[in-house]
């Protein structure tokens, strides 16, 4: 198992280079730019757009600038601001010395600029899968048990609701309800806030971030519940008829046991698969749950990124995006052996 692993690593490298290439055309390709993107190009200068764009490194090749941006780079330094310090905002180490360059937005180094964001986006993508979890998995299980009862039938109907439910819709509808309709008996105020991690002025509080949380929490998962629980219905159907699962049965194991710890283990291979692909999510974030609940977190922060065309904190996003789907994958694999000893990576 180790000798896969390294070597899934060192595999690692060359896709991800490849794959940077990729992202560095199309970030840089895009309509407009940095200067398009904060709204400056009609109010400054040609001269002063040259200044920027040198500042920048945007007077320079494409390929130049990736190499650059890979290895490091030294821009000429440019007193923009007149206070007689010369500033180089493009100025980097390169990544492959861990210096994601400098953010065009905020003029901060990236990986402190992301590092400000992460955590909350952490905080609450593991919440939410934690819920999924806990609601998934037993549902995805009694729907297979009990096959096409009203329990069954009820849940397959709310799943394909659930499903059909566009997320930026259901957040606007939970701010709507639980915001504009529905108040607080207590205070006479909304009865669950719209929007942000915390109260802002108000002093620690479990129960304001717990608040804060349910809304972009519910947002969140109900798109996944009804997909994995139809998703382990179904992987359980086939592995319950299966001759070992009868024969379980045939030596005396009790119901629970039989399902739990033979049927489920093996009906939760396909959804490892499923589960790594959306593991990123757990570092890049939800864009529409942190966009319409002010959450400040990665998505949110991408989507900053985008609009603002800001080249070094985009890319930086993307990267780390990329590394956590490499990583997510290789994790599933190692699940896959510890889920079912018959796998072996020799």
């Amino acid at each position: 198992m180790g000798q896969y692993v390294i070597r899934r690593l060192l595999q690692a490298v060359p896709l991800l280079l490849l794959v940077s290439i990729l992202l560095f055309i199309l970030v840089n390709i895009a309509p407009g730019g940095p200067l398009a993107g904060r709204g400056q190009t009609k109010h400054i200068r040609p001269e002063q757009a040259e200044i920027l764009k040198r500042q920048y490194g945007l007077d320079k090749p494409l390929a130049v600038r990736y190499v650059f941006w890979l290895i490091g780079n030294d821009w000429t330094k440019v007193d923009n601001d007149g206070d007689g310090v010369a500033e180089s905002y493009g100025q980097s180490k390169g990544i492959l010395r861990g210096d994601f360059g400098t953010s065009y937005r905020t003029r901060r180094p990236v990986l402190e600029t992301i590092g400000d964001y992460l955590p909350n986006t952490i905080y609450l993508m593991t919440i939410t899968l934690i819920i999924v979890a806990l609601l998934a998995i037993p549902v995805g299980v009694i729907s297979a048990v009990k096959q096409y009862s009203i329990f069954d039938i009820t849940v397959t109907t709310l799943s394909f609701m659930g499903q059909a439910i566009p997320e930026f819709w259901l957040g606007l509808i939970l701010i709507l309800v639980f915001y504009a309709w529905l108040k607080n008996p207590f205070t006479g105020g909304p009865l669950l806030p719209a929007g942000g991690m915390y109260t802002i002025g108000a002093p620690f509080s479990v129960w304001d971030w717990g608040k804060h949380l349910i809304l972009p929490v519910v947002m969140g998962s109900v798109g996944w519940v009804t997909w994995y629980s139809r998703f382990l219905r179904s992987s359980m159907l086939d592995v319950i008829h299966q001759d070992y699962i009868r024969t379980a049965r045939a030596k005396g194991l009790t119901e629970k046991r039989t399902l739990f710890i033979h049927a489920l283990r093996n009906a939760l291979l396909p959804l490892v698969t499923i589960f790594a692909l959306d593991l990123p999510y757990i570092v890049a974030g939800s864009l529409y749950v942190e966009i319409i609940f002010s959450w400040p977190g990665m998505g949110r922060l991408y989507y900053q990124a985008a609009m603002d065309r800001d080249y070094p904190l985009l890319m930086a996003i993307l990267i780390i995006g990329t590394a956590v789907v490499i990583l997510s994958n290789l994790l599933a694999d190692i699940v896959y052996a510890i889920l079912d000893p018959r796998i072996h990576y020799d």
